[in-house]
Formats: structure tokens, C-alpha cells, sequence
């Protein structure tokens, strides 16, 4: 791909009309002072108030801006989806338009991509400015995406990041995987995933959009994220062996439950009836859900079969002798 930019410059905008003047100027100051060529791209993602005004403004003063307005509110991962689909540039950076986000990183964030050579860098704000109460639930959980991804970052919600352009068109994002990029480009096999200190500003105009509920959502997404990754060419591995551990196990109880009775019925001992027992019934849950769980893989198998995705493979590179 030819790219006209060396940096597209993604933010996804929700009621910033304060902030968006103040951040394209900053922006251009860096770009000029770095003697970088680069586009911004800004997505309204259903503002309510006049940040699409401000928008229009720019697009018409600088033809190196380009504004997408979505219909409604569809959040920061269709934001983030339909800005890299629209970029055009060697590297990729992403901030927030709240000016949390420093432009002055850009330099920084392209060299790290563009001369080391890294798939994607990662800010950290090691020093944040933000009230203790989501400082704590944040630093819980990057530790457990942490874990749980084998990735070694300390902030996987930074706004701030940087791509090769190859890398955001191989990636989807839709609900809330934002928060689980790193994981996501780990994925598709871009493994040289880096990370860098980064300046957090303090919040200048307006208010978070973001309240505690994007915790207990991120957990969620994060199971759904790593299933998904791991699974989702295989879905029988994960079903077919949960299946089959509930089945043995429902069938080593009935063997047993048959074998005591016996026993005690040769041995003349009192005997109770099976179906008085509980691990009777705990035998037949386990039989039932073991025989669920291996349809759900086979079922889930089939689909796949039939997906004209299911080579979704991406080259990374390619040699030709004769080109």
C-alpha cells in the first residue's frame, strides 16, 4: 500500500467541542516543529453538542483533516473501526480529543514504530490525573488483563497508541474491545508489541464519559476476548473438552453408584435406591450437560465449516524472485 501520510492521526470525539480547537492547533504545531506529514481523522460518535461545528470548521481550514459523524452514539470501538478503515498513513496514532492525551508524544510514538520497528506501542501514564477511585480499579485491572493475556503492559486503556497501518486493518473492533487492542493485535500475530512512558494531563474542559460499570463490562469483554481469540477456530477444543470431563464424570458416578448396589445387594447390606441418592442426580446433570456442551463444539464446528472467513489467515510478507 501506498501511503500518502507518514502518521493518520485517529480521535474519536464525544462532546468535546471545547477541546477540539485547542487540540487540532497543538496538533499541527507538533507535526511542523517534527517535519512530519501527517492527516487527522476525527469521528464523531453522536455528539450532542456543537463538536461537529467545530469539525466542520476545521475540514474546511485544513484539507490534512478529514470528520466522520456517526448517527448515534455506537461508542469508542466503532470510532476507532471506522478511523483506521479511513487511514492512510505509514503509522497509525490514536488519542482522545479530552487533551488528557499529549500531542507532543507523536514524535516519539512514530519514531518508536517507523525506525525500531515495533508492530505497536503502547503509552503508559505511569503519573495520572485522575481521582483516586479509578485510579485503583484501573490498576486492578491491568493486572489481571495482564495475567490473564501474557502481554506486559501497565496501561492497556491508554488512549494514546501506535500502529503500523497493516496492523489496524487486520483488526476488528466492535462492542468494547477497545480496551483489548494489545490482545487482539497479539492475536493476528503481531507480537512486537512495546510500551512507553507518556504525559497524562489533567482534564481541562468538560467531564469523563466513562463511569465505574466500564469495570465490570471490561471483565466481561475480557473473558469474551480471550475465548474468542483462543477458540474461535476450534470452539470443539474448548466445548468438546468440557463436554467430555462432565461426561466421564457423570459416567464414573452411575459406574460407582451401580457397583455399590451390587455389592451390597451380594453382601446382603442395607441398600438404598439409587434414584434416592443425590449423586444420582448430579451423575445425570453431568451426563446431560457433558452431551450439551460436545453438541455446542460440534454445532459450532459446522458454522465455521460453512464461513467463507474461516481461512481469515493475514501475510505478513511476501517475496517474489521475479518481482
Amino acid at each position: 500500500m501506498d501511503h500518502q501520510f507518514q502518521i493518520s492521526i485517529v480521535i474519536p470525539v464525544l462532546d468535546e467541542e471545547a477541546s477540539i480547537p485547542e487540540l487540532y492547533e497543538w496538533i499541527v504545531k507538533v507535526l511542523l516543529a517534527s517535519k512530519l506529514t501527517g492527516e487527522m481523522i476525527f469521528i464523531d460518535d453522536g455528539s450532542t453538542d456543537d463538536s461537529w461545528n467545530q469539525l466542520s470548521k476545521l475540514v474546511q481550514l485544513d484539507s490534512n483533516v478529514r470528520a466522520l459523524r456517526f448517527s448515534r452514539n455506537y461508542g469508542k470501538s466503532a470510532a476507532l473501526h471506522a478511523g483506521f478503515e479511513a487511514s492512510r498513513g505509514e503509522v497509525v496514532i490514536t488519542m482522545d480529543a479530552d487533551l488528557q492525551d499529549s500531542p507532543d508524544e507523536i514524535p516519539k510514538l512514530y519514531k518508536m514504530i517507523a525506525e525500531e520497528g515495533f508492530h505497536m506501542v503502547s503509552g503508559w501514564k505511569k503519573i495520572r490525573h485522575d481521582p483516586f477511585e479509578k485510579r485503583i480499579p484501573s490498576k486492578f485491572f491491568n493486572w489481571v488483563t495482564r495475567k490473564a493475556s501474557g502481554i506486559k503492559l501497565h496501561d492497556f486503556n491508554c488512549g494514546l497508541k501506535a500502529y503500523q497501518n497493516r496492523v489496524v486493518k487486520s483488526i476488528s473492533l466492535y462492542g468494547e474491545r477497545h480496551r483489548y487492542i494489545p490482545l487482539l493485535v497479539k492475536w493476528n500475530g503481531f507480537r512486537n508489541i512495546g510500551e512507553t512512558v507518556v504525559v497524562h494531563r489533567a482534564r481541562k474542559y468538560g467531564v469523563t464519559k466513562f463511569g465505574f460499570e466500564r469495570y465490570i463490562t471490561g471483565f466481561l469483554d475480557l473473558i469474551s476476548v480471550s475465548f474468542v481469540t483462543r477458540f474461535r477456530k476450534n470452539p470443539m477444543h474448548f466445548f468438546g473438552l468440557l463436554g467430555t470431563f462432565c461426561f466421564v464424570g457423570g459416567t464414573m458416578i452411575t459406574s460407582f453408584l451401580i457397583g455399590d448396589k451390587i455389592y451390597k445387594v451380594n453382601q446382603e447390606l442395607p441398600v438404598r435406591d439409587i434414584v434416592d441418592q443425590p449423586l444420582f442426580f448430579l451423575a445425570l446433570v453431568a451426563l446431560i450437560i457433558g452431551v450439551q456442551l460436545f453438541l455446542a463444539g460440534f454445532l459450532a464446528e459446522m458454522v465455521i465449516q460453512s464461513s467463507p472467513n474461516k481461512n481469515d489467515y493475514q501475510i505478513a510478507e511476501e517475496l517474489n524472485k521475479d518481482a
